[in-house]
């Protein structure tokens, strides 16, 4: 049987030339990992109260890059359409009033699965919630 090739033998060398094709070219570092975006929002307290260089430490600790920031001033048609989903609550005007008292940094951030990651890191958006299973957060929404 010199020179006989078993069934498998075509598909092994098929399924083998991708990886093979990898490990040349620097293994796994050539596959593409998804990065997503998500927004941060450091509020008024916050800037004012000098944590800003802080809270950037833990998130780039963290494993996120910060794409882009800026400081800008909202005004209340933009606190309010970006609270939208809050306008039938009791604490809305006062939210409002709150993201308008002064400057605000925003910051987009970047890595794998950025969202859930983002969530994790800040803790509940419920004060209460958050006061017992983060009382020492410097971030919060």
């Amino acid at each position: 049987m010199g020179g006989a090739t078993s069934p498998a033998a075509p598909c092994l060398s098929v399924c083998l030339l991708p990886l093979l094709f990898l490990f040349l070219h620097g293994c796994w570092s050539c596959v593409a990992i998804e990065r997503e975006r998500t927004l941060a929002m450091i509020k008024p307290d916050g800037l004012s109260g000098n944590y800003t260089e802080r809270i950037k430490e833990i998130i780039l600790e963290s494993g996120f890059d910060i794409v882009k920031e800026a400081v800008v001033q909202l005004d209340a048609e933009r606190a309010s359409l970006f609270y939208a989903e809050h306008s039938g609550r009791s604490f809305f005007d006062s939210l409002v009033k709150y993201m308008t008292s002064g400057p605000v940094l925003v910051m987009i951030l970047e890595r794998p699965d950025a969202i859930s990651h983002w969530r994790v890191l800040i803790g509940p958006t419920d004060a209460r919630k958050a006061k017992i299973s983060n009382p020492n957060r410097y971030c919060g929404t």
